[in-house]
């Protein structure tokens, strides 16, 4: 499997701090697959097949450059300074393929990030999925953040209920700043600040890096296909 670790992101968004991504494969089997997932969308869809393809020229300089193997990518996390926050997967998901999460892959970049503050994204399942769930358990109790990641608001209370780390939700896309939104079962939702503030960035906010955190996190849909993920995010179903 292909990986990728940017030192310093040009993202807005997440402001310069170091980004990876994983080769799509690693995508399991959500809503938002191929229907409005963000990471489908250029400009990251091409950071994402250069990926794919395991080697990609700078555009600046016309280095070649090549994607790693996960004992590669994990010695490039060890090596981030000490307390470094960095978001792994701007585009991609957890080790392993489709719907599976490969143990010693987890492992290992769980252990290569003990001192760093890393955090992701997952829509790996872990409803009815135990070895999944546990993974992401461990993940979350040893420092490395594994936000579960809820198709709509329906979908995080049962993710939430789970107990085994944080949660997001895609919200819909006429919801705009920080509106009080709440779950079916009551938890409180927060909507992302960078998604409404150009003064906000994830190297500003790092609610996303709280594994102990209570609160959800929502991201109103954006991008070209947001109206495809609005419609997921209203739903009720998982």
């Amino acid at each position: 499997m292909n990986y990728r670790l940017t030192l310093k992101s040009s993202n807005k968004k997440t402001g310069p701090i170091p980004v990876s991504t994983t080769e799509s494969s690693s995508c399991p089997d959500c809503p938002l697959k191929n229907n409005g997932c963000y990471a489908e969308q250029q400009p990251l869809l091409g950071i994402w097949q250069e990926t794919d393809a395991g080697q990609w020229h700078n555009k600046k300089t016309g280095k070649l450059h090549r994607a790693v193997t996960i004992d590669e990518f994990c010695a490039n996390v060890a090596a981030l300074p000490e307390g470094q926050l960095w978001r792994h997967n701007q585009a991609g998901d957890l080790p392993g393929k489709n719907n599976d999460i490969d143990e010693a892959s987890m492992l290992a970049l769980v252990e290569a990030n003990v001192g760093r503050r890393g955090f992701t994204y997952t829509h790996k399942p872990v409803l009815g999925r135990a070895d999944n769930a546990v993974l992401i358990a461990h993940a979350n109790d040893e420092g490395f953040t594994v936000n579960l990641s809820a198709n709509n608001l329906s979908h995080a209370d049962k993710l939430a209920d789970l107990r085994i780390g944080p949660v997001v939700t895609v919200l819909p896309a006429e919801v705009k700043g920080n509106v009080k939104i709440e779950t079916p079962a009551g938890r409180r939702v927060v909507v992302c600040p960078a998604t409404y503030r150009d003064d906000v960035t994830c190297a500003d906010c790092q609610l996303c890096q709280r594994g102990e955190r209570k609160v959800i996190v929502g991201f109103p849909a954006h991008g070209n296909s947001k109206g495809k993920a609005s419609e997921i995010a209203r739903s009720q179903s998982i």
